[in-house]
């Protein structure tokens, strides 16, 4: 299949719209966060299952990720994005409507289902979009709305609830779901979302999820989602319990938590589109720079973590260094997974339990009296671990003479 040429140098209007979409999606997962208590009392939960609001819409998204994108291969991605973005429509007026806690949390899973592969779907169609040397650059533009939703979900969440009550939040959401809805039907070209049927895993029904599993023999995808779930894990690990770091160990007020969490959402960001350029010089030595640099940030945080300056400095490269391997991840897995929608996806899910596994074991630090600093230390081993596996991934690519960064999936 012939895909047409995008040679020109300003951002495809396709492009924005996916950019939409995720914003609305991570507004979704992030925005709950500062409506807790306000749910948690209106629908007459404990705090411990307000919390499965958060917890189970992680779940998931590492199970839709798979699920959903294995069952959608063989069709055209375009359609499959907008279902998709029909489907966290659909979630959010539920939790908007929720009459009870069963209904809400059924609207919670129902938005995540489409998480995960609407950002590895979605991954591979804004490659499309532009030349093959800018592919990690689009990776990270439609990634912005993601950190953006990052640095604005939680005080927009809290100021629309605070103002006009929790549901008035999950309607702007639905609202903010429609227009992406209408943007990816109008804006995303046919042709950046057509599957080239002459490729094995254009098959429907089982056999083109047969050659979409083929693609994980490669030692090189595995690495690489080993990788993306260390490099997640680690950063994760260390930010679920930053608050008790500042307030703990810093000095900072409650109150403070806020801004130094804009501040972080901040380096998400520019750590996310500069890895993004950088991804298309030369990937791997970005994603080995990236990991060394989060690693090196938690050990100093851990070291520093007394002194208020050096933590707004640190917090701020946390997000930079830990967003910046984002999009060449991403187009790593693909490219070395031969453009297969459930690679990408896979890498969503890589990345959630990787977050999982960082929470579990930077609260396990915690209880056993290791102190506030303790999960940043923990972070930096898990991230160490990935940037070992990282390391020797490149090596072994280098030495047959893997995929350059510039490959264009086929599929």
């Amino acid at each position: 299949m012939t895909i047409p040429a995008n040679g020109t140098r300003r951002m495809p209007v396709g492009l924005i719209a996916l950019t939409l979409g995720s914003f609305g999606i991570g507004l979704t997962e992030f925005v709950i966060a500062g409506l807790l208590p306000q749910v948690s009392l209106s629908l007459a939960v404990s705090e411990a299952a307000a919390g499965w609001l958060i917890s189970g819409y992680a779940l998931s998204v590492a199970v839709g990720a798979i699920v959903v994108t294995a069952a959608t291969g063989g069709l055209p991605r375009k359609p499959v994005l907008v279902g998709l973005v029909a489907l966290f429509v659909a979630g959010n007026l539920l939790s908007a409507v929720a009459s009870g806690y069963p209904m809400m949390l059924l609207g919670r899973v129902v938005a995540a289902l489409c998480h995960g592969s609407f950002f590895g779907i979605g991954s591979l169609v804004a490659r499309r979009m532009v030349p093959a040397e800018r592919a990690s650059r689009a990776v990270a533009v439609m990634f912005a709305g993601l950190t953006l939703a990052n640095v604005l979900g939680v005080p927009f969440g809290a100021l629309v609830g605070e103002r006009w009550g929790w549901r008035a939040t999950f309607w702007a959401i639905t609202v903010i779901g429609v227009i992406a809805l209408v943007a990816i039907a109008a804006l995303v070209p046919g042709w950046a979302g057509a599957v080239d049927r002459a490729h094995p895993s254009a098959a429907s029904g089982l056999n083109g999820l047969r050659v979409q599993l083929r693609a994980f023999r490669s030692a090189q995808v595995w690495l690489t989602l080993a990788a993306t779930a260390l490099g997640y894990g680690g950063m994760f690990g260390a930010f679920s319990y930053i608050a008790y770091t500042f307030t703990r160990i810093t000095g900072f007020s409650s109150a403070d938590v806020a801004w130094l969490l804009v501040v972080y959402g901040t380096g998400l960001v520019i750590g996310n589109l500069a890895g993004g350029r950088a991804a298309d010089v030369n990937r791997d030595r970005t994603l080995i720079l990236s990991l060394a640099g989060l690693a090196a940030t938690l050990t100093a945080f851990g070291l520093l973590a007394a002194s208020p300056v050096a933590s707004v400095v640190l917090i701020f490269l946390l997000g930079l260094f830990g967003f910046a391997s984002v999009p060449g991840l991403i187009t790593r897995v693909t490219d070395h997974a031969g453009g297969v929608p459930l690679a990408a996806s896979a890498n969503v899910s890589a990345s959630n339990v990787g977050n999982a596994l960082g929470a579990w074991l930077g609260g396990l630090t915690i209880s056993a009296g290791l102190g506030y600093t303790a999960p940043l230390y923990a972070g930096a081993a898990i991230v160490l671990a990935g940037l070992v596996v990282m390391t020797i991934s490149a090596r072994q690519a280098s030495d047959v003479g893997g995929l350059s960064p510039d490959t264009t999936p086929t599929s």
